[in-house]
């Protein structure tokens, strides 16, 4: 049986021109400034390889979890299998009919209604209009938005958005199903909708499927087989069940231990100096409950930052998935003066309803109206585990799905 996918030696380059800070500029300046853009050498470029010599194959009738960190390239190795672009190096061949959905809206027309984009997404898809017109009630009843389906679709959510998408892709009976994070948006029960579509697809029509998620229980649920990409390369191929342990395991290592991050640069833009987690009652982070409430301390190193110009911080809690269980930002500050050498930033955030598991940071310090930002992340693991009282026991291990809201407290010191 040959492979319905055949990826070989496939590469894609990107090149990223870096433009140096510049203020707004008046057309006079840009006229003046003209003839030394045309005469000037162009050497602030740089290549950048989002994919590099990939090799696999695929066989008819698997399901495929594709995993990786942002940035691995898993998005571009899926624009190049739907033909939204083209690769730089190497071949990829297809044998069969294929339908994707990437992003939000793909396909759409904000201002046509439901009905009008199903035929007009189908026919962008190959669909002929009789094939529509077929399988239109079956459509319209998977994506559940009979009620808006002559509504102009600029109004619908995003959740409505990736129903009505997801129907009409799945409905195009394709020989590979192409399926990056999109399902993220849309609620529970249409995610549990979804994955019955795609393992019916799969495993009852035959059908190829490929899914990119960072959800790693969809892949485990979904997929009989997953690949793990890192810095546009396939790192391990295997089991569903394998790669993702692999994934979490790799990430694992990752997470910088300790509850203090030190940080020394030279550096005109301000930055993380230090960022340090405590618990306020002195218990061990290692060991912490849900009704611990944690420090966050994060000391800003100003650089050349003009006086009084405003910034913000913000934190992210990811669990083990690297999935964001809750974030918060704080107020924007004012008064950031550069006579300061340090400013230190506190953040009080009581854990409850923070379920039992293992968890770390990632801490974005951003000046509002900038292009620069500093960023730590992975850092500053802790776990919560369970605290019985009575009968009862806060916290399950397995409640990931809901984001949640932490109470927290912002103090400047």
């Amino acid at each position: 049986m040959k492979p319905i996918i055949s990826v070989e030696g496939l590469g894609k380059k990107y090149v990223i021109r870096h433009e140096g800070q510049t203020h707004y500029k008046s057309l006079r300046e840009e006229i003046f400034q003209l003839p030394k853009k045309l005469f000037r050498r162009q050497d602030n470029k740089e290549e950048f390889w989002a994919l590099k010599d990939l090799n696999f194959e695929v066989m008819p009738g698997d399901r495929i979890g594709i995993v990786g960190h942002n940035g691995a390239g898993k998005s571009t190795l899926l624009k190049i299998l739907s033909r939204i672009t083209e690769p730089t190096a190497g071949r990829v061949h297809l044998r069969g009919r294929v339908a994707s959905l990437l992003e939000v809206g793909t396909g759409f027309h904000s201002e046509l209604t439901g009905r009008e984009n199903i035929f007009l997404n189908a026919a962008i898809l190959g669909m002929s209009r009789f094939e529509v017109n077929k399988k239109f009630d079956e459509i319209v009843d998977f994506a559940g938005v009979e009620r808006f389906l002559d509504t102009p679709v600029k109004r619908y959510s995003s959740g409505m958005y990736v129903r009505l998408a997801f129907a009409v892709a799945a409905s195009l009976d394709p020989e590979i199903l192409i399926v990056d994070e999109v399902l993220a948006v849309g609620d529970m029960d249409f995610q549990k909708k979804c994955i019955r579509k795609m393992e019916e697809v799969s495993s009852e029509k035959g059908k190829t499927v490929l899914l990119v998620s960072h959800q790693l229980h969809f892949v485990n649920k979904l997929c009989n087989r997953a690949i793990l990409f890192g810095n546009g390369c396939v790192l391990a191929e295997g089991s569903a069940s394998e790669i993702t342990d692999k994934y979490l395991a790799d990430r694992s290592e990752q997470v910088k231990k300790g509850d203090i991050v030190v940080r020394d640069k030279d550096s005109d833009f301000p930055f993380l100096r230090k960022v340090i987690l405590s618990a306020s009652d002195g218990t061990s982070l290692t060991s912490c409950t849900s009704h611990t409430e944690l420090v966050l301390s994060c000391k800003i190193s100003p650089g050349k930052l003009p006086k009084n110009k405003q910034y913000q911080i913000l934190w992210f809690i990811k669990n083990e998935s690297d999935d964001v269980v809750t974030a918060s930002a704080s107020e924007t500050m004012h008064d950031f003066s550069v006579n300061s050498s340090i400013e230190n930033v506190l953040c009080i955030i009581k854990l409850d309803p923070l379920p039992i598991g293992s968890y770390y940071f990632r801490i974005v310090l951003h000046v509002p109206g900038a292009d620069n930002f500093d960023d730590v992340d992975a850092v500053l693991p802790f776990s919560v585990i369970r605290q019985a009282y009575g009968s009862q026991n806060l916290g399950s291990s397995h409640d990931y799905s809901a984001k949640l809201f932490l109470k927290n407290q912002w103090k400047i010191q």
